[in-house]
């Protein structure tokens, strides 16, 4: 199976907070955009910034020892990718709510993980595996 690119539209409070950091920071280039959305390329898929009064949310979910942001989105990098992207937004001065580490150490699906939100206080997730058919693994 051909994995095809996904579509997310999430909500910003400020479309030009959006553009310096989803373009900017994050590295994504943008696509179509009007004075009310903006699509960016996150890693080959769509995602759309929409100017929106209504942003961020507030829950959580305990996961190795860490509150884990809920709702939150990201996509699956290399460890190379993922360690550039995290120096990045250190460099940025970007406030992680759970900083760059290894989520589940020694166990199945171990990976490098980072929550960050966005200027509109959209939760992100980027994560990467040393072995990706760790990503479904059970034991």
């Amino acid at each position: 199976m051909t994995l095809r690119p996904f579509h997310l539209a999430f909500p910003v409070h400020d479309l030009e907070a959006a553009r310096a950091f989803w373009g900017g920071v994050i590295g994504c280039p943008e696509g179509r955009s009007s004075n009310e959305w903006i699509d960016f390329d996150f890693y080959g898929h769509q995602i759309v910034a929409h100017l929106s009064g209504v942003t961020g949310d507030a829950a959580s979910n305990p996961v190795d020892g860490h509150d884990v942001p809920v709702p939150h989105f990201g996509i699956v990098l290399t460890l190379d990718d993922w360690q550039a992207l995290a120096d990045r937004l250190t460099a940025a001065g970007t406030e992680f709510v759970i900083a760059p580490h290894i989520r589940f150490k020694g166990q199945p699906g171990e990976q490098a993980t980072m929550f960050f939100r966005d200027p509109s206080g959209n939760a992100i997730e980027m994560k990467a595996f040393a072995d990706l058919g760790q990503l479904f693994a059970k034991d």
